[in-house]
């Protein structure tokens, strides 16, 4: 197997992990459509890299797409560009994402979010590989390798009728499934020490080890984030931390912070009923908006989506807990 290029926390010696690399190994080879799943976080993008890297198309572009960032009347355009005149404010032609991705990968990250009209876009262009720009006659071809990823069950929303059969058979003619960082044995201990000697080179900073109870908590933590979240939560720890060892004792496994009170709140023998209640209401909110902040880099549509609310109640209620998505925007 050729020597995956570096990739920021795609790293693991767990027996999940590595069945996941021979899989992906495998599925390389074969230039076809490949649909990757798994949680939130857990590197879905770094994987469709490491694909793209390992297949013939290594030299040529990888263009990632969020297709959850695409409004519906602007997927054609993104995807497939535009003509000059082809609407108002088209003065010069635009090539789209799968024109400049030509020879190499595209990458269509939450692709269980396209509306039914991209759907049927998406769906043409994978039968036969050929688009027309918005507003042109002529009919082009791509040489594309297409992999897509999703967080959900796709063949659960297929059932539901929220996705198209035809574009689900489409795009598994190959399929990997990322496992979540819980289920990786101590490769969370690896993506520890790999963000601290990051950040250490990124910041000119000393590397620091980690505590011993930091290792047990890492160990214990569920990580609903996966990946993502150890990144963003151990680089802090990292930066914020004055001694020569990284020491984090205050969240215990999600069981357990169930059962336990939250320390930030007053005594409920100093408020009365009510009080007591909107306080608890209000830190419940506020943490779970930070967890949604974190898991979503500070991306406040990707966050509302994950939270079924409307981005603009999202950023309501950021406002009111004081929250600056960009605190949470990786550099």
């Amino acid at each position: 197997m050729d020597k995956l290029p570096v990739l920021t926390g795609f790293i693991g010696e767990s027996t999940a992990f590595r069945e996941m690399l021979a899989i992906l190994a495998r599925v390389a080879r074969y230039d076809t459509t490949i649909l990757i799943s798994g949680e939130t976080g857990s590197g879905k993008e770094m994987a469709a890299r490491a694909i793209h890297y390992q297949g013939r198309r290594r030299d040529r572009p990888f263009i990632p797409v969020n297709c959850g960032a695409l409004p519906d009347q602007l997927v054609e355009n993104e995807l497939f560009g535009h003509a000059r005149g082809a609407y108002t404010d088209a003065r010069e032609a635009q090539v789209g994402l799968i024109a400049q991705a030509e020879g190499g990968t595209l990458f269509l990250d939450e692709v269980d979010t396209l509306t039914a009209k991209a759907q049927v876009s998406l769906l043409r262009f994978l039968q036969d590989s050929q688009y027309r720009r918005l507003g042109s006659s002529l009919v082009e071809k791509a040489d594309v390798r297409v992999v897509a990823a999703c967080n959900s069950d796709l063949a659960q929303a297929v059932n539901r009728d929220d996705f198209r059969a035809d574009l689900y058979y489409r795009l598994t003619a190959m399929e990997l499934y990322v496992p979540p960082l819980r289920s990786r044995e101590r490769d969370a201990i690896l993506l520890a020490r790999h963000v601290i000697a990051e950040a250490a080179r990124q910041y000119h900073l000393a590397v620091k080890d980690l505590h011993p109870d930091t290792v047990h908590w890492l160990l214990a933590y569920s990580w609903p984030g996966n990946v993502r979240e150890l990144q963003n939560r151990i680089q802090r720890e990292y930066l914020l931390c004055d001694g020569s060892e990284i020491v984090v004792r205050d969240i215990a496994p999600d069981n357990d912070r169930r059962r336990q009170p939250d320390r930030r709140l007053a005594s409920p023998t100093t408020l009365n009923f009510n009080a007591a209640k909107q306080q608890a209401l209000e830190a419940f909110e506020r943490g779970q908006l930070l967890r949604l902040m974190s898991e979503c880099d500070g991306n406040v549509s990707s966050a509302a989506r994950l939270a079924g609310k409307e981005r603009r109640a999202l950023g309501k209620l950021l406002k009111k807990h004081g929250i600056e998505p960009e605190q949470f925007r990786r550099p």
